[in-house]
Formats: C-alpha cells, structure tokens, sequence
C-alpha cells in the first residue's frame, strides 16, 4: 500500500456551482494541489516512509514538513470536496448523482491503477529490487497482478504490487460519497420528502470556539482509538479493494461529514473572521513548535495504547481543526481572486491530482546521482513538477473524452 500521507490528494472533483461569495475556494484548490505536488516531490528527500525513490540525501526539515502536511491537508481536501456534494445530489437526483460520480471518481481510479500505478511499480522494481530484469508485461501478469509465484526473498512493501497509490484519495473520495447517496435515499424513504436532505441536521448557529474545541477533543478520542490497533502509515484494503489508512479515517470522515454539514449550515460565509484569525494563529504556532521538537521526537507516538500516542492524536487534531479552520477563513477573507486564469487552474487540479506523481517521480529519478543536497533536489523537482503538471494536466483535458473524467 502507499504509505505517504499526501499519496494522496486529490482536489475538489466535483464542478462547484457558480456563487460569487465562493470564488475563493478557486485559489484555496489552486494551493492545496500545489503543496500536493510539493509533499510528493519531498518524499523522496525527507520522511522514511516508502517510496518508488531511494537512496537520496535526507533532510529532517522534510521529514517534519511531510508529518506538518499530513496533519491536516487531506482532512481539507475531504471537507471542501464534501461540500458541494449536496447539492450536487439534490440537482442531479440520487440516480444520476451515483452514475456520475462513478464516472468522474471511478474511472480515473481504474484506469490509474492499470497504467500510472503499475508504471511506477515497475520502476521501482527494476532500480531497487534486485531480481533479474523481466518485461513490463510479464511484470504486470506475475507480480503486480500476483499471477506467478511469490518470491522468497520478496522486499515489499507488499503482495503483490497491485495498489491503487496516490489515487487513494479519489477512491475514498467515491466510498464516502456512495455512503452519502445511501444516506440520502434512506432519509428520504423514511420521511417520504423528495427535499429532505441529510445536511438538515446541521446547525444553523456559527461556529465558535467551543465547538472547535469540541470537535479536537472528539477527534482525538477516536483518532488514539484507532491507532492502538493500526499505527501511522499502516494500510489495509478494506473489503479487500478500498487502500484505507486507519490511523486517520476519524479525521477524513470526520471532515467528509463536516464538510456536508457546512453547506446547510453556510458555514464558510457565516464563519466569523476573528475565530478563523484565532485558530489559524494556534495553527501556525503549533506547526512552529512542531518544526522546533521535530516530528520524531520521543515524546511522539505512531501509535499504541500509550502517552506517546495520544498526545500525538491530541496534537495532530489540533493542528487538523486549526490550521483547516484558519485556513478556510484566510483565503475567504485574502484571496478573493476570480481571473479566468484561477478558473482555468482551479479546473485543472484535479487531472494535476491523477498524473503529478509519474512526472514527480521521474523528475527525482533525473537529479539523482548528481550530488545535490537534499533541499537543492527537492526545490529543484518542486520547481518543475508543478508547471509542467499543470500543463499537461491542461493539454489531456483538451482532448475529446478526457475532460469528462479529467
């Protein structure tokens, strides 16, 4: 399984309608899929989680920046998604909203999985592994597939190669919104009300920073809950397809849910702008403490039934609430760009999110040998990683069909 917190990412998938008191979420979109890209192109350089690059100059500072993303950035990505869910499913009906979102998450999820993913895995095999070289395509049948035999001095990271890596995100992204369908139609079964709609049980009150305390404190009980079985960076296919990281679905779902209740309540217009300075504040601080200790500081746990771990769970919630809270409010009150050019960007995120870790990758695997320090390399691929996503990820969704899942 991937084990990179932000092996995943995918921006907002669904087409947002147009509101004017929403273009924000355009440049918030545009700068989630940037720090995307940037935390995939820092894995080869910082954390020691695996990854399809090895060998390269380590720096501490991007180990603790990769634990910093991954505090928060994908729980962001799951609410802002989440939140034009609903009125997706009222617009469409239950139906159509199912077959389209099969389509647009699905699909690219399948076709990934046959071509980008196996790619990647087939690179990694053939640098770092150490077996005699073999075809991509006995590759593919043999040991991606796990159509031949297992062999015994197999070096993981499992069995057989068959994942679903960065496209993780998009495949939760599609359970949880199947789940909401679900929801929704059973609901509106009980009550019998073609409007009855689930985000009705949001509160109409704004959030204060009571309920934000609340919210950390309920996501720390059950994010220390699931990491005593299943630590930090341990993934398991659950129902024996869906790659799901346990250790962090309280804060994904959480968010997901968070996210759905928002739009009934509009809490990202009534959201007031001192409690959005307030958190964001704690955030930053936080994340500075975090820079200073380092993320593997003993006093930090993975996981377990101890200290170490539920203060980790305690202090990772925080930093989850206050830098997603902080943020929403800084781009909604300092970055109300509407251009023709963020739309465009902001349109392309989420192809960028399904192609960005093949040309990250081969961009680590260009600078290698070539004796640059670990922030050099990593400045270097960030550099070029991100233009040239974007410009692919622009030319694909020009050709006919693609921009349908694209």
């Amino acid at each position: 399984m991937d084990t990179s917190h932000g092996a995943g990412t995918a921006p907002i998938s669904a087409r947002p309608a147009p509101d004017p008191r929403l273009g924000w979420l355009d440049t918030l979109r545009i700068a989630l899929i940037v720090m995307v890209v940037a935390h995939h192109c820092a894995q080869a350089y910082g954390p020691a989680d695996w990854w399809y690059v090895e060998a390269g100059p380590r720096s501490d500072f991007l180990a603790t920046l990769s634990a910093l993303d991954g505090t928060f950035f994908m729980s962001l990505f799951f609410f802002v998604s989440a939140y034009f869910v609903p009125a997706s499913y009222s617009r469409r009906g239950g139906g159509s909203f199912v077959r389209g979102r099969l389509l647009r998450l699905g699909v690219p999820v399948l076709i990934g999985a046959l071509t980008l993913v196996p790619a990647l895995m087939y690179a990694y095999y053939t640098r770092y592994r150490g077996y005699p070289d073999i075809s991509f395509p006995r590759y593919f049948a043999d040991v991606y597939l796990g159509l031949g035999e297992r062999p015994a001095d197999w070096s993981g990271p499992s069995w057989p190669d068959l994942q679903f890596g960065h496209l993780w995100f998009i495949q939760n992204l599609l359970a949880y919104s199947l789940l909401y369908a679900l929801c929704r139609a059973a609901v509106r079964s009980v009550r019998r009300s073609p409007a009855t709609d689930t985000a009705a049980l949001a509160p109409r009150r704004v959030l204060g920073h009571l309920a934000l305390l609340a919210l950390t404190v309920v996501l720390t009980g059950a994010t220390f809950a699931a990491r005593v079985r299943y630590p930090l960076d341990t993934w398991v296919p659950f129902l024996d397809f869906i790659q799901v990281e346990p250790a962090r679905v309280p804060q994904y779902a959480g968010f997901f849910v968070l996210g759905i209740l928002a739009r009934r309540g509009d809490w990202l217009v009534r959201l007031p702008a001192r409690t959005g300075r307030v958190w964001l504040w704690a955030g930053l601080a936080g994340s500075c403490l975090l820079f200073a200790v380092g993320a593997d500081a003993p006093f930090f746990g993975a996981g377990g039934a101890d200290g170490a771990s539920l203060l980790w769970s305690a202090y990772d919630s925080l930093l989850c609430v206050a830098l997603c809270t902080g943020l929403l409010v800084f781009f909604r009150e300092k970055a109300r760009w509407n251009t023709r050019f963020s739309r465009s960007l902001a349109g392309d995120s989420f192809a960028v999110y399904v192609i960005h870790v093949p040309i990250v990758v081969a961009l680590q695997f260009a600078v290698a040998g070539h004796g640059l320090p670990a922030l050099g390399a990593f400045a270097l691929v960030t550099a070029c990683a991100v233009p040239v996503s974007f410009a692919a990820a622009h030319g694909l969704r020009r050709i006919p069909g693609f921009r349908r899942v694209l």
